[in-house]
């Protein structure tokens, strides 16, 4: 009787340490999203945010469109890099590099994250990750003058994903009175 009773608690505290065993690789999977999701999203926000491609020759101090000599920056990466006409701007291009915020719309990389080299990071080959930017006010500030940056991780044990955003306010030295 004694050798039942103790087999049926031990089978029952094995089923719970199975269940609780099976589902501990999804909070380490998870952290490691958010990881990547961050440092995607950080990347893109340290990135210039200006009226002006950074090409441009007058980019630093444009306070509008009207001020940029040649390339007016726009949504998504250049196809010919303009003023140089040199080749299309990539994140991991080692030629012409995304130089603006506003290069990474709908930037996505996957299944595998890369560094900006464009070299694989080992371990993190199931995941993928697109960025998306749109403009959107904040607060008093105009959609034309900020964008709404979303960076969406994503891995075959995540079914939602992992979602972060983020503001990027533009930046023009000479528009401050």
């Amino acid at each position: 009787m004694f050798i039942a009773i103790v087999g049926a608690a031990v089978a029952g505290v094995l089923s719970a340490l199975m269940v609780s065993t099976r589902g501990s690789a999804d909070p380490m999977v998870q952290k490691q999203a958010l990881a990547i999701a961050e440092a995607l999203l950080e990347e893109v926000q340290l990135q210039p945010f200006t009226y002006c491609d950074p090409d441009d020759a007058n980019a630093a101090t444009a306070t509008g469109t009207a001020g940029c000599a040649s390339a007016i920056e726009a949504l998504g990466p250049e196809a010919v890099d303009v003023p140089l006409t040199g080749p299309a701007e990539t994140r991991a291009g080692t030629v012409r590099p995304f130089d603006n915020v506003n290069d990474f719309n709908t930037f996505s990389m996957g299944p595998g994250i890369t560094d900006l080299s464009g070299s694989a990071i080992g371990g993190l080959d199931g995941y993928s990750a697109t960025v998306g930017i749109a403009g959107l006010s904040l607060g008093c500030i105009s959609a034309t003058e900020s964008l709404f940056i979303t960076v969406t991780v994503t891995h075959s044990q995540l079914p939602s994903g992992v979602v972060v955003h983020g503001y990027r306010v533009r930046y023009a030295p000479n528009a401050l009175p």
